[in-house]
């Protein structure tokens, strides 16, 4: 229970901080409003560390239910602790969510005639609505994040001394945050780089049901997608370590 509670209280870090950059450089009168992709994909590689540093030492900080899947597939992780960190992480998603709008309300109000924009401080949506190509997109790009994540723990990277394995401690952070800003500036184009259900899906019901003046629909026949191809590029990532490592 105290490694759920740790991806529920990292996973909320991580959305507060990262919903909290594009709700930043995107409402009205913030005064961040206008400082662009990448303020945004600097402010998720800094949400993610933040979120890491916080749950790392007690649930090793999956912080996502893809990860979470990619790691049991390579048997690095135990198939039993999945659901349990799914539903933290999706919970800590949503109450992440709602403390932005909390936090951002007044800005809320002030672009109200923007629909589209307030949808996307809290989920993704495509550049260019294309079904399956988005889904390709979000496929590979959490594809390569969760190989990546899964070959800094390889032998060859793996922080040792005299020969012996130790622990990075909160320097094991810093690659990860390099990797999601790398994916953010590079792949994120195309639909916003969800990579996981729990930034995506859990914001997402939270635009749902909050009282927010001027709101669109929450982009239900999109949704899919942010959850589909994460987990699919997760499970793809997890074959492909236990092939080629």
């Amino acid at each position: 229970m105290q490694q759920y509670l740790f991806e529920f209280i990292g996973t909320l870090v991580l959305v507060l901080l990262g919903d909290g950059v594009c709700a930043a450089t995107s409402l009205n009168h913030s005064k961040a409003k206008g400082a662009g992709w990448v303020v945004i994909a600097l402010g998720w590689g800094l949400a993610v560390m933040m979120g890491v540093l916080v749950a790392g030492p007690v649930s090793g900080a999956h912080l996502n239910p893809a990860v979470s899947l990619g790691l049991a597939v390579a048997g690095t992780f135990p198939w039993a602790s999945v659901p349990g960190y799914i539903v933290a992480q999706m919970l800590g998603g949503f109450v992440g969510a709602v403390l932005v709008w909390i936090f951002y309300k007044d800005h809320y109000k002030a672009t109200s005639d923007q629909p589209d924009t307030m949808l996307g401080t809290f989920c993704t949506m495509p550049a260019i609505a294309n079904t399956w190509r988005n889904f390709l997109c979000e496929v590979i790009a959490t594809c390569l994040l969760v190989f990546v994540i899964l070959a800094l723990a390889t032998n060859g990277n793996a922080f040792s001394v005299g020969g012996a394995a130790a622990s990075t401690g909160s320097l094991g952070s810093w690659p990860v945050t390099c990797l999601i800003m790398s994916i953010g500036m590079s792949l994120g184009g195309t639909t916003g780089y969800a990579l996981n259900p729990a930034r995506d899906l859990s914001p997402r019901c939270a635009h749902a049901v909050l009282p927010i003046a001027g709101k669109r629909d929450s982009g239900w026949s999109y949704s899919w997608i942010p959850v589909a191809g994460p987990m699919a590029g997760a499970a793809l990532a997890g074959l492909l370590y236990l092939l080629v490592f």
